[in-house]
């Protein structure tokens, strides 16, 4: 939960480098949240009110930590427009975020790992 909790603190900071970990652990409580406000919709009756609100909420985190994620491979955020070629564009924006990110500094800034000494 820290990790999603810092990257709401890092709203829309678009500068430095992200960690897998951090993104996808980002990624994975996303979808938790997406889940239970579907599910608490549905009971409601509101249709998708609350997981509508939500995805707009989580937009400009998402596209951050994309950014930096993409810095720490030593990508231009740019590459984030990749995920809008159909079918090909979203596999190789899926290989570019599992792709282990680059050992010491790069143009983005230091390595996270070696910040956090991990």
């Amino acid at each position: 939960m820290e990790w999603y909790i810092k990257v709401m603190k890092n709203y829309a900071n678009f500068n430095g480098r992200a960690r897998r970990k951090e993104y996808w652990m980002f990624v994975l409580f996303n979808i938790i949240f997406g889940i239970a406000l579907l599910v608490i919709d549905t009971i409601i009756g509101t249709g998708a009110v609350f997981y509508a609100i939500y995805l707009i909420g989580v937009i400009v985190p998402s596209i951050a930590v994309s950014v930096r994620r993409l810095h720490d491979i030593g990508k231009s955020g740019a590459w984030f427009f990749i995920s809008f070629v159909p079918l090909i564009g979203g596999i190789w924006f899926l290989v570019l975020m599992v792709t282990e990110g680059n050992l010491g500094q790069n143009q983005y800034g230091p390595s996270p790992k070696a910040v956090q000494g991990l």
